[in-house]
């Protein structure tokens, strides 16, 4: 395979990647704050995250913020020396890795209140159905699967969008992709 047709099969990749991300805001409606009796631990156990997807916090910068923090650092509530800080009041965190992550609020005695997530990326196979026997090769599945989106995760805004628009990505996917290898044969 040349030059040409790796860079299309890679563009290809992404494209199907990003139409199957989840953005999830932190507490829902409710958003990131110390008030309302707010059960980080209940919301994030009632989702499913992977890499790929995005975890937005919202919430009034004059009085929260941020931290991405270590489990020692979550279990004590100690914001003293943060992985990474926040503060905009309207944060976007990229998941680009398997496991947990650990987000507190670093203003004091607002993790002790409970202002405190953690985010567990499970790896593929905790999280992937089985397979039922169809008589389908995995290629012919997985083209499948890809042009019909699992459903949306509870509170996640989804960016897959409607069989319909999937589709459409798949098509323009595969066209973009049969231009590459005609042009560069």
């Amino acid at each position: 395979m040349g030059f040409p047709k790796t860079v299309a099969v890679v563009v290809v990749a992404a494209l199907l990647q990003l139409s199957y991300a989840a953005v999830y805001k932190v507490g829902d409606s409710g958003g990131w704050t110390s008030i309302g009796n707010l059960d980080y631990k209940q919301w994030a156990a009632t989702k499913t995250f992977h890499v790929g997807d995005v975890i937005r916090f919202e919430y009034n910068a004059q009085f929260h913020n941020v931290m991405r923090v270590t489990h020692i650092m979550y279990k004590a509530c100690n914001a003293s020396a943060a992985l990474a800080t926040y503060t905009t009041g309207s944060d976007t965190i990229n998941i680009t890795t398997k496991g947990h992550h650990y987000f507190i609020c670093g203003v004091p005695g607002h993790c002790q209140a409970g202002q405190k997530v953690d985010i567990n990326v499970l790896r593929e196979s905790e999280t992937s159905p089985t397979p039922s026997p169809s008589g389908l090769s995995a290629a012919s599945a997985s083209v499948r699967l890809a042009g019909a989106p699992a459903p949306s995760p509870s509170g996640a805004i989804s960016l897959k969008g409607s069989s319909k628009g999937s589709l459409t990505k798949l098509c323009l996917a595969m066209a973009a992709f049969a231009i590459f290898v005609s042009v560069f044969p």
